[in-house]
Protein backbone atom coordinates (compact mmCIF):
# COMPACT_ATOMS: atom_id res chain seq x y z
CA UNK A 1 0.00 0.00 0.00
CA UNK A 2 1.38 3.50 -0.53
CA UNK A 3 1.16 6.21 1.92
CA UNK A 4 1.06 9.33 1.75
CA UNK A 5 4.28 11.73 1.80
CA UNK A 6 2.18 13.23 5.10
CA UNK A 7 1.44 9.75 6.53
CA UNK A 8 5.53 8.66 5.82
CA UNK A 9 6.71 11.60 8.00
CA UNK A 10 4.13 10.77 10.46
CA UNK A 11 5.73 7.30 10.65
CA UNK A 12 9.05 8.20 10.79
CA UNK A 13 8.44 10.82 13.34
CA UNK A 14 6.46 8.20 15.38
CA UNK A 15 9.74 5.87 15.44
CA UNK A 16 11.67 8.33 16.58
CA UNK A 17 9.57 9.73 19.33
CA UNK A 18 9.33 6.23 20.70
CA UNK A 19 12.45 5.00 20.77
CA UNK A 20 13.22 3.35 24.51
CA UNK A 21 15.63 5.84 26.50
CA UNK A 22 18.49 3.02 26.12
CA UNK A 23 18.25 3.49 22.13
CA UNK A 24 17.94 7.41 22.28
CA UNK A 25 21.22 7.38 24.67
CA UNK A 26 23.28 4.92 22.09
CA UNK A 27 23.25 7.42 19.84
CA UNK A 28 26.18 10.09 19.84
CA UNK A 29 25.91 13.25 21.04
CA UNK A 30 28.52 16.22 21.09
CA UNK A 31 29.81 17.57 24.55
CA UNK A 32 29.84 21.25 25.28
CA UNK A 33 30.57 24.39 22.78
CA UNK A 34 33.37 22.95 20.80
CA UNK A 35 33.38 19.54 21.70
CA UNK A 36 32.27 17.99 18.51
CA UNK A 37 33.64 14.74 17.11
CA UNK A 38 34.61 15.15 12.98
CA UNK A 39 33.72 12.11 11.03
CA UNK A 40 35.53 11.93 7.97
CA UNK A 41 32.59 11.84 4.84
CA UNK A 42 33.19 8.34 3.64
CA UNK A 43 33.69 6.66 6.86
CA UNK A 44 29.79 8.56 7.59
CA UNK A 45 28.57 7.31 4.20
CA UNK A 46 28.90 10.35 1.78
CA UNK A 47 30.78 10.76 -1.12
CA UNK A 48 33.31 13.67 -0.38
CA UNK A 49 34.02 14.34 -3.43
CA UNK A 50 30.33 14.88 -4.05
CA UNK A 51 29.95 17.00 -0.74
CA UNK A 52 32.55 18.93 -1.42
CA UNK A 53 31.19 19.94 -4.30
CA UNK A 54 27.98 20.40 -2.85
CA UNK A 55 29.79 22.53 -0.10
CA UNK A 56 31.31 24.53 -3.02
CA UNK A 57 27.85 25.39 -4.44
CA UNK A 58 26.94 27.68 -1.10
CA UNK A 59 29.79 28.91 -1.52
CA UNK A 60 29.00 30.34 -4.73
CA UNK A 61 25.28 31.17 -4.31
CA UNK A 62 25.64 33.82 -1.53
CA UNK A 63 22.27 35.57 -0.51
CA UNK A 64 21.87 38.98 -2.98
CA UNK A 65 20.37 41.22 -0.57
CA UNK A 66 22.37 44.36 0.30
CA UNK A 67 24.90 43.38 2.87
CA UNK A 68 24.41 45.72 5.58
CA UNK A 69 23.00 46.51 8.74
CA UNK A 70 19.33 48.49 7.80
CA UNK A 71 16.80 45.66 8.16
CA UNK A 72 14.36 47.61 5.93
CA UNK A 73 16.91 47.68 3.06
CA UNK A 74 18.12 43.49 4.02
CA UNK A 75 13.67 43.11 3.17
CA UNK A 76 13.43 45.49 0.94
CA UNK A 77 10.68 47.23 2.89
CA UNK A 78 12.15 50.83 3.14
CA UNK A 79 9.15 52.06 2.29
CA UNK A 80 6.63 50.34 4.87
CA UNK A 81 4.30 52.23 7.24
CA UNK A 82 6.01 52.16 10.12
CA UNK A 83 9.26 50.37 9.05
CA UNK A 84 11.70 52.31 11.29
CA UNK A 85 14.40 49.60 12.81
CA UNK A 86 13.30 49.61 16.98
CA UNK A 87 15.94 46.83 17.71
CA UNK A 88 19.91 45.79 17.22
CA UNK A 89 20.96 44.55 13.64
CA UNK A 90 24.40 43.44 12.65
CA UNK A 91 25.60 43.43 9.13
CA UNK A 92 26.08 39.88 7.64
CA UNK A 93 28.96 37.39 7.75
CA UNK A 94 30.22 35.41 4.73
CA UNK A 95 28.31 31.83 3.66
CA UNK A 96 28.92 29.31 6.13
CA UNK A 97 27.47 26.21 7.39
CA UNK A 98 28.09 22.50 8.39
CA UNK A 99 26.79 19.31 7.45
CA UNK A 100 26.22 16.96 10.57
CA UNK A 101 25.29 12.83 9.98
CA UNK A 102 24.89 10.57 12.85
CA UNK A 103 25.59 13.71 15.44
CA UNK A 104 28.89 14.13 13.72
CA UNK A 105 30.20 16.95 11.60
CA UNK A 106 30.98 15.33 8.08
CA UNK A 107 31.31 18.62 6.37
CA UNK A 108 32.07 22.48 7.01
CA UNK A 109 32.15 25.91 5.29
CA UNK A 110 33.08 29.11 6.20
CA UNK A 111 33.18 30.59 9.91
CA UNK A 112 30.24 28.81 12.00
CA UNK A 113 31.21 30.29 15.19
CA UNK A 114 30.20 33.71 13.95
CA UNK A 115 26.86 35.21 15.53
CA UNK A 116 24.80 36.38 13.11
CA UNK A 117 21.02 37.35 12.93
CA UNK A 118 18.90 34.81 11.89
CA UNK A 119 15.53 36.49 11.21
CA UNK A 120 12.59 34.22 11.49
CA UNK A 121 14.17 31.31 12.38
CA UNK A 122 14.10 32.98 15.60
CA UNK A 123 10.10 32.21 15.40
CA UNK A 124 11.09 28.43 16.25
CA UNK A 125 12.86 29.11 19.03
CA UNK A 126 10.02 31.50 20.14
CA UNK A 127 7.43 28.14 19.64
CA UNK A 128 9.90 25.89 21.45
CA UNK A 129 9.54 28.29 24.70
CA UNK A 130 5.82 27.62 24.25
CA UNK A 131 6.27 23.75 23.41
CA UNK A 132 8.18 24.55 26.95
CA UNK A 133 4.85 25.90 28.38
CA UNK A 134 2.86 23.42 27.61
CA UNK A 135 5.20 20.65 28.62
CA UNK A 136 4.96 22.20 32.08
CA UNK A 137 0.93 23.25 32.41
CA UNK A 138 2.04 26.85 32.48
CA UNK A 139 -0.13 26.38 28.90
CA UNK A 140 -3.20 24.17 29.95
CA UNK A 141 -4.21 23.17 26.23
CA UNK A 142 -3.68 25.20 23.13
CA UNK A 143 -7.04 25.55 22.55
CA UNK A 144 -7.40 28.30 25.47
CA UNK A 145 -7.81 31.52 24.86
CA UNK A 146 -4.81 33.36 25.42
CA UNK A 147 -7.17 36.07 26.81
CA UNK A 148 -7.58 33.97 29.57
CA UNK A 149 -3.94 34.28 30.55
CA UNK A 150 -3.09 38.10 29.14
CA UNK A 151 -6.41 39.83 29.32
CA UNK A 152 -5.16 43.08 28.25
CA UNK A 153 -4.19 42.51 24.33
CA UNK A 154 -7.17 39.91 23.87
CA UNK A 155 -10.16 42.75 25.73
CA UNK A 156 -11.82 43.33 21.99
CA UNK A 157 -14.75 41.78 20.63
CA UNK A 158 -12.54 40.47 17.89
CA UNK A 159 -9.16 39.42 20.01
CA UNK A 160 -11.13 38.03 22.48
CA UNK A 161 -11.44 34.63 20.65
CA UNK A 162 -7.93 33.97 19.90
CA UNK A 163 -6.51 30.77 20.88
CA UNK A 164 -3.00 29.56 21.54
CA UNK A 165 -3.14 27.06 18.65
CA UNK A 166 -4.12 30.07 16.53
CA UNK A 167 -1.18 32.40 17.56
CA UNK A 168 1.55 29.73 16.90
CA UNK A 169 0.06 28.60 13.39
CA UNK A 170 -0.14 32.39 12.08
CA UNK A 171 -4.28 32.15 12.24
CA UNK A 172 -5.16 34.78 15.02
CA UNK A 173 -6.21 37.32 12.82
CA UNK A 174 -5.05 39.91 16.31
CA UNK A 175 -6.02 43.25 15.24
CA UNK A 176 -3.77 46.24 17.06
CA UNK A 177 -0.68 48.03 17.39
CA UNK A 178 2.03 46.40 19.72
CA UNK A 179 5.15 48.33 19.90
CA UNK A 180 4.49 50.68 17.60
CA UNK A 181 3.80 49.16 15.08
CA UNK A 182 -0.13 48.24 14.06
CA UNK A 183 -0.71 44.70 12.65
CA UNK A 184 -1.78 46.18 8.99
CA UNK A 185 1.70 47.76 8.16
CA UNK A 186 3.08 44.63 8.23
CA UNK A 187 4.33 43.71 4.59
CA UNK A 188 2.27 46.16 3.29
CA UNK A 189 0.55 46.30 -0.43
CA UNK A 190 -1.00 49.38 -0.46
CA UNK A 191 -4.24 48.70 0.54
CA UNK A 192 -4.92 48.00 4.58
CA UNK A 193 -6.12 45.16 5.07
CA UNK A 194 -9.77 44.45 6.49
CA UNK A 195 -10.58 42.72 10.23
CA UNK A 196 -9.77 38.94 9.84
CA UNK A 197 -12.03 36.72 11.69
CA UNK A 198 -9.85 34.36 14.18
CA UNK A 199 -9.03 31.24 12.59
CA UNK A 200 -9.96 32.30 8.88
CA UNK A 201 -7.10 33.42 7.23
CA UNK A 202 -3.23 32.33 7.45
CA UNK A 203 -0.71 35.31 7.31
CA UNK A 204 2.54 36.10 7.95
CA UNK A 205 2.93 38.89 10.23
CA UNK A 206 5.64 39.81 13.11
CA UNK A 207 3.17 41.81 14.73
CA UNK A 208 1.23 38.86 15.51
CA UNK A 209 4.16 36.80 16.46
CA UNK A 210 5.65 39.62 18.89
CA UNK A 211 1.79 39.46 20.38
CA UNK A 212 2.92 35.68 20.92
CA UNK A 213 6.08 36.26 22.72
CA UNK A 214 4.47 39.18 25.09
CA UNK A 215 1.71 36.83 26.01
CA UNK A 216 4.44 33.77 26.49
CA UNK A 217 6.56 36.32 28.42
CA UNK A 218 3.30 36.70 30.51
CA UNK A 219 2.99 32.91 30.96
CA UNK A 220 5.92 32.26 32.35
CA UNK A 221 6.77 35.70 34.27
CA UNK A 222 10.29 35.72 33.54
CA UNK A 223 12.40 36.76 30.34
CA UNK A 224 12.06 34.26 27.66
CA UNK A 225 15.81 33.95 26.68
CA UNK A 226 16.53 32.97 30.71
CA UNK A 227 13.74 30.16 30.16
CA UNK A 228 15.07 29.09 26.42
CA UNK A 229 18.66 29.10 28.20
CA UNK A 230 17.88 27.08 30.77
CA UNK A 231 15.52 24.41 29.35
CA UNK A 232 17.41 24.64 25.77
CA UNK A 233 20.30 25.61 25.47
CA UNK A 234 22.64 25.05 28.38
CA UNK A 235 21.51 21.26 28.40
CA UNK A 236 22.38 20.73 24.74
CA UNK A 237 25.61 22.17 24.98
CA UNK A 238 25.33 25.26 23.20
CA UNK A 239 27.72 28.15 23.44
CA UNK A 240 27.30 31.32 25.63
CA UNK A 241 27.41 33.60 22.30
CA UNK A 242 23.93 33.91 20.88
CA UNK A 243 21.58 36.49 22.15
CA UNK A 244 17.85 36.86 21.93
CA UNK A 245 17.10 41.01 21.44
CA UNK A 246 13.76 42.64 21.73
CA UNK A 247 13.11 46.32 20.89
CA UNK A 248 14.49 49.68 22.68
CA UNK A 249 10.29 50.06 23.65
CA UNK A 250 9.49 46.33 24.17
CA UNK A 251 9.91 46.96 27.86
CA UNK A 252 7.28 45.75 30.47
CA UNK A 253 6.99 45.61 34.30
CA UNK A 254 6.17 42.08 35.58
CA UNK A 255 5.73 41.19 39.47
CA UNK A 256 8.11 44.31 40.38
CA UNK A 257 10.88 43.49 37.63
CA UNK A 258 11.16 45.15 34.63
CA UNK A 259 11.57 42.91 31.55
CA UNK A 260 12.28 43.00 27.80
CA UNK A 261 9.97 41.67 25.42
CA UNK A 262 11.70 39.46 23.15
CA UNK A 263 10.85 39.86 19.09
CA UNK A 264 10.37 37.12 16.87
CA UNK A 265 12.62 37.85 13.87
CA UNK A 266 14.61 40.59 12.43
CA UNK A 267 11.80 42.61 10.39
CA UNK A 268 12.35 45.65 12.80
CA UNK A 269 15.46 44.05 14.37
CA UNK A 270 16.16 42.28 16.98
CA UNK A 271 15.16 38.42 17.47
CA UNK A 272 17.90 35.25 17.76
CA UNK A 273 21.84 36.34 16.92
CA UNK A 274 23.06 33.03 17.11
CA UNK A 275 25.75 30.68 15.39
CA UNK A 276 25.32 28.24 12.64
CA UNK A 277 26.96 25.69 15.63
CA UNK A 278 24.52 26.30 18.10
CA UNK A 279 21.62 26.24 15.14
CA UNK A 280 22.98 22.54 14.47
CA UNK A 281 22.88 21.55 18.23
CA UNK A 282 19.07 22.55 18.18
CA UNK A 283 18.39 20.62 14.89
CA UNK A 284 20.07 17.82 16.01
CA UNK A 285 17.77 17.90 19.55
CA UNK A 286 14.95 17.75 16.92
CA UNK A 287 15.96 15.02 15.11
CA UNK A 288 16.42 13.10 17.89
CA UNK A 289 12.60 13.70 19.01
CA UNK A 290 13.59 16.31 21.47
CA UNK A 291 15.78 13.40 23.72
CA UNK A 292 19.54 14.47 24.37
CA UNK A 293 21.31 11.93 26.12
CA UNK A 294 19.20 10.66 28.75
CA UNK A 295 17.31 13.43 29.45
CA UNK A 296 13.81 14.30 27.99
CA UNK A 297 13.44 18.55 26.54
CA UNK A 298 10.96 19.10 24.22
CA UNK A 299 7.83 15.72 25.02
CA UNK A 300 6.59 14.09 22.11
CA UNK A 301 3.31 15.75 21.64
CA UNK A 302 4.93 19.00 21.39
CA UNK A 303 7.14 17.52 18.30
CA UNK A 304 3.94 16.14 16.82
CA UNK A 305 1.95 19.48 17.02
CA UNK A 306 4.83 22.15 15.68
CA UNK A 307 5.24 19.54 12.95
CA UNK A 308 1.73 19.02 12.02
CA UNK A 309 0.55 21.25 8.78
CA UNK A 310 -1.20 24.04 9.32
CA UNK A 311 -4.86 22.92 6.99
CA UNK A 312 -4.96 26.82 6.01
CA UNK A 313 -1.08 26.29 4.96
CA UNK A 314 -0.31 23.03 4.82
CA UNK A 315 3.45 23.70 4.18
CA UNK A 316 3.55 25.51 7.36
CA UNK A 317 3.16 24.04 11.18
CA UNK A 318 3.89 25.90 14.31
CA UNK A 319 5.92 29.17 13.78
CA UNK A 320 8.37 28.42 11.37
CA UNK A 321 8.28 24.95 11.03
CA UNK A 322 8.35 24.11 7.57
CA UNK A 323 6.94 20.92 6.01
CA UNK A 324 8.14 19.34 3.25
CA UNK A 325 5.19 17.08 2.43
CA UNK A 326 3.83 18.59 -0.70
CA UNK A 327 7.25 19.19 -2.31
CA UNK A 328 6.32 22.96 -2.54
CA UNK A 329 9.71 24.57 -1.08
CA UNK A 330 12.14 22.34 -1.85
CA UNK A 331 11.30 19.40 -4.41
CA UNK A 332 14.87 17.90 -4.01
CA UNK A 333 14.51 17.07 -0.49
CA UNK A 334 12.38 14.06 1.30
CA UNK A 335 9.07 14.78 1.92
CA UNK A 336 9.77 13.43 5.14
CA UNK A 337 11.77 16.52 6.07
CA UNK A 338 11.25 19.77 8.10
CA UNK A 339 13.20 22.98 7.54
CA UNK A 340 13.47 25.91 9.90
CA UNK A 341 13.70 29.17 7.71
CA UNK A 342 14.44 32.59 7.57
CA UNK A 343 15.10 35.40 5.46
CA UNK A 344 18.46 35.35 3.99
CA UNK A 345 18.34 32.14 3.55
CA UNK A 346 19.21 30.91 7.01
CA UNK A 347 18.43 27.26 7.28
CA UNK A 348 18.46 24.54 9.46
CA UNK A 349 17.32 21.00 7.27
CA UNK A 350 16.09 18.19 9.24
CA UNK A 351 16.35 14.94 7.46
CA UNK A 352 15.38 11.78 8.98
CA UNK A 353 15.35 9.76 6.48
CA UNK A 354 19.10 9.75 5.95
CA UNK A 355 19.81 11.02 10.13
CA UNK A 356 21.52 14.82 8.71
CA UNK A 357 21.38 18.09 9.81
CA UNK A 358 22.47 20.94 7.53
CA UNK A 359 22.76 24.75 8.73
CA UNK A 360 23.55 27.03 6.00
CA UNK A 361 23.44 30.87 6.12
CA UNK A 362 22.90 33.44 3.43
CA UNK A 363 21.86 31.23 0.63
CA UNK A 364 20.34 32.32 -2.64
CA UNK A 365 19.77 28.51 -3.97
CA UNK A 366 18.63 26.32 -1.21
CA UNK A 367 16.87 23.10 -3.89
CA UNK A 368 20.17 22.77 -5.81
CA UNK A 369 22.40 23.19 -2.29
CA UNK A 370 19.93 20.48 -1.31
CA UNK A 371 20.08 18.01 -4.00
CA UNK A 372 23.54 18.20 -4.21
CA UNK A 373 23.95 16.95 -0.30
CA UNK A 374 21.50 14.44 -0.82
CA UNK A 375 23.78 13.22 -3.51
CA UNK A 376 26.24 12.60 -1.70
CA UNK A 377 24.64 10.21 0.18
CA UNK A 378 25.73 7.08 -0.59
CA UNK A 379 22.45 4.72 -0.76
Amino acid sequence: MKRSPRACWALLLAALLTLPAAAQTAHYYPGRWDQWERRDPAQAGLDPARLEEAMAFARAHYAPQPRDKSGAAFFGQAGEPYGDIIGPTRERGPSNGLIVRNGRIVGEWGDTRRVDMTYSVTKTYLSTVAGLALDRGLIRDLGDRVGEYLPELFESEHNAPIAWHQLLNQTSGWQGTLWGKPDWADRFDGTRRAPEAPGRHWRYNDVRVNVLALSLLHVWRRPLPQVLKELVMDPIGASPTWRWHGYRNSWVALDGLRMQSVSGGGHWGGGMFISSRDHARFGYLILRGGQWQDRRILSPEWIRLASRPTELQPTYGYMNWYVNSRKKHYPSAPSTSIFFLGAGTNLIWIDPEHDLVVVARWLSDVDSFLRRVLEAVNK
